[in-house]
């Protein structure tokens, strides 16, 4: 039998040991009996007759280490969950579609969610309870696992029919859900732009950046939304809430100061006191929001931005092969964020009196701390190391000049980070998944062509060739998630559209036609297992998936873009490349389908009115014909990218690269009199070619100026 000693205790493994999940194995000696998501642990519970008790969670989730030091390792505990239930432990990272269907359920039936998430649900997975955290005595007028277990139980014993009527119920509600009705507008217009920039006004804290109050979540999708209402509608504030939160969030404790890289979300409203996990998505999506900024502004200050978190990323998250691991902890030696506290004394000790002066300054440090732990609202002495005052306003205190006041910081910062390094690092999720992996490669690759770092699309290449080489199955299918040299579980929406979005961008970073055609074979899985034929829009789970209680068809964005929202821009990408208009008419079938929905909160829609805007247009194909080995074709075509035109695909004929297979159009586009030739076309119509790349930039602007004047939204 499979055992280890922990503290002193001999623990039996359960059913979880042989998983490959991190996070199941982190629960694999819990005293608890728990099974994997599976036909057996079903089979027990209808057998037997018991509940299932369903605990959601991942592998760096703060609260869901919590919960199993306090309820999931203890004996008393485990004896009752034992004797009352089947236990099954998910994964949400491995198993969104399970966590989808049951936070929604969980959402439906207590107003709210969060994780780790728990369900009781009947041996059928109808639930009938749904909570988050549950501590393990009852405190303060909320039940407790040692109370709430007997009374369950009793209940199934005595008032079974009850519950499993009342989880029908659930579960019939639920059957609606993916069934949905494509909405009776004719057609869409840009006026959704408006109401979801008039929410985010709304919403905006004039006073620190971002929207709403605590928790504040980066959600940097949402400023792309900003960028690109302000690019069509000329409106400043729009700029002026995009850049007043990116400027707030890496100032601020959210953003690791020493190391890079976004956390989680803010506890506060001030972007100070973070949950410290940090997630291989957010990072993703800040490199895509600072690198637009660059793009729309020029502003140095994003482009720095946008490579430290690229160099957070290559240094921390990425695996030996190439692609990139899920997150880290927010925890270390059992404390959340302590990898990342410091105190005053520490500061000093680390650094010379001087420059633990500037330091302590200069990060906001404080005696008793400002680390007000978000549980116990207490200063525990410790520090968010952050930028209270404008670096600016910084070096006139200090009396010296900003640049080589930069410096000196940046020296401080290379110190206090070689120090931190000593200590013990929070754990690393390395699993590797298909949709955040798809993400990162998309950020990597425009960073690369905005920024001209060809590195970036090197590292881009390197994870969608791991991707390409290990996660499909013998059937072509692609498949989620890569553990230990093993992939495994069938891909969902969302690793078909960000993979193929990943593929779209490193085509446009590399021109390497094969990207643009696996974009296209990927896609072309993606709208033959998911697309809803009846009403428009894509399922989260394919034709042949598992059958749960319902299969959900969503369009709201979380802490990343929606499945549906990415989709659809692939789709009026891949149609403006290939001229399939197929694949735009399918856009504009999910446009309508999701429109009503839309409608009811456009802004949590954003990222599929980024992709509106888009449709709505002028966009643009720009073809470049030359040889990308001279400088000519090379100065050319960094041009086009320097220009803030989100709104167009460039691809490049470079001889008989495959490109006028993939793309018709192309065909009779070549280089003229021996020099590089632009092609800028709009509408199924292109310009005269022309060798000057002064008149393609006009184009792009042109286009800028017509999305203003164009009816402003």
């Amino acid at each position: 039998m499979d055992e280890r000693r922990s503290k002193g205790v001999v623990r039996r493994a359960n059913h979880l040991v042989n998983e490959k999940s991190p996070y199941l194995l982190e629960h694999a000696y819990n005293p608890v009996d728990w099974y994997p998501w599976g036909q057996e642990a079903f089979e027990k519970a209808k057998l037997e007759d018991r509940p299932i008790f369903l605990s959601i969670g991942y592998s760096t989730c703060h609260w869901c280490h919590v919960f199993a030091a306090e309820s999931f390792e203890d004996p008393r505990v485990a004896e009752l969950m034992n004797e009352t239930f089947v236990c099954i432990k998910v994964d949400r990272e491995e198993r969104p579609d399970v966590d989808g269907v049951y936070m929604a359920a969980c959402q439906a039936m207590t107003g709210g969610g969060g994780w780790p998430l728990t369900i009781v649900m009947t041996p059928e997975g109808k639930p009938f309870f749904a909570a988050t955290y549950i501590p393990k005595e009852s405190a303060l007028g909320r039940p407790g696992m040692m109370q709430l277990i007997p009374r369950i139980g009793e209940m199934w014993a005595k008032k079974k029919g009850e519950l499993r009527s009342y989880g029908e119920e659930v579960a019939s509600s639920f059957r609606t859900l993916g069934a949905l009705s494509s909405s009776t507008v004719d057609d869409v217009d840009g006026s959704i732009l408006k109401l979801a920039y008039g929410e985010f006004t709304q919403r905006f804290d004039e006073g620190q950046g971002g929207f709403g109050t605590a928790p504040k979540f980066p959600a940097l999708h949402n400023v792309i939304f900003l960028l690109r209402y302000w690019r069509r509608s000329g409106n400043v504030r729009a700029l002026r809430m995009a850049e007043r939160t990116l400027m707030a969030i890496r100032e601020g404790g959210v953003y690791d100061q020493l190391g890079f890289g976004v956390h989680r979300y803010s506890t506060d409203a001030f972007w100070l006191v973070p949950h410290f996990e940090k997630m291989l998505y957010d990072q993703a999506l800040a490199v895509l929001a600072y690198c637009e900024a660059y793009g729309a502004t020029t502003k140095g200050a994003y482009a720095r931005v946008t490579k430290e978190v690229i160099a957070y990323v290559l240094r921390d998250l990425r695996s030996e092969e190439g692609a990139f691991f899920s997150a880290e902890d927010a925890d270390s030696e059992g404390e959340e964020g302590k990898f990342y506290l410091w105190t005053e004394e520490q500061i000093r000790e680390a650094l010379g009196p001087e420059d633990a002066g500037l330091a302590i300054r200069a990060y906001g440090v404080e005696e008793r701390g400002n680390f007000v732990d978000p549980t116990m609202h207490v200063r525990r002495g410790v520090n968010v190391l952050h930028f209270p005052v404008p670096v600016r306003t910084l070096a006139k205190e200090f009396q010296m000049e900003e640049e080589p006041f930069l410096g000196r910081l940046e020296s401080i910062r290379v110190e206090l980070l070689r120090c931190r390094e000593g200590r013990m690092r929070p754990r690393r999720d390395e699993k590797i998944l298909v949709d955040w992996n798809g993400l990162t490669i998309g950020a990597l690759a425009r960073a690369s062509q905005v920024l001209g770092e060809a590195t970036y699309a090197q590292a881009a290449r390197r994870a969608a060739d791991f991707i390409l080489e290990n996660m499909f199955n013998r059937d072509g299918r692609l498949l989620h998630t890569y553990i230990d040299g093993v992939a495994a579980v069938p891909a969902l929406l969302d690793d078909y559209a960000f993979f193929a979005w990943g593929l779209l961008e490193l085509y446009e970073a590399t021109f390497e036609a094969t990207y643009l055609r696996r974009a296209l074979e990927v896609n072309g899985a993606m709208v033959k297992h998911f697309w809803d034929s009846s009403s428009g829009g894509f399922f989260f789970t394919p034709d042949d998936g598992e059958r749960l209680l319902a299969r959900l068809k969503t369009i709201q964005d979380g802490a990343a873009p929606s499945g549906n929202s990415v989709a659809v821009m692939n789709l009026l990408k891949l149609a403006h490349i290939t001229g399939d208009s197929s694949l735009e008419e399918m856009a504009m079938a999910s446009f309508k389908a999701f429109y009503d929905e839309m409608m009811m909160s456009p802004s949590s829609s954003a990222f599929m009115l980024t992709a509106l805007d888009y449709l709505l247009g002028p966009s643009l194909e720009v073809v470049v014909a030359g040889d990308l080995a001279s400088t000519a074709t090379r100065d050319m075509v960094d041009a086009i990218r320097k220009e803030y035109a989100p709104n167009k695909v460039l691809l490049l004929r470079d001889g008989d690269d495959g490109l006028s297979r993939i793309a018709p159009f192309t065909k009779n586009m070549v280089v003229i009199a021996g020099r590089p030739t632009a092609y800028v076309c709009s509408n199924g119509a292109c310009d005269l070619p022309t060798h000057d790349v002064s008149r393609v930039v006009a184009a792009l602007r042109t286009q800028v100026s017509a999305a203003t004047k164009g009816g402003r939204p």
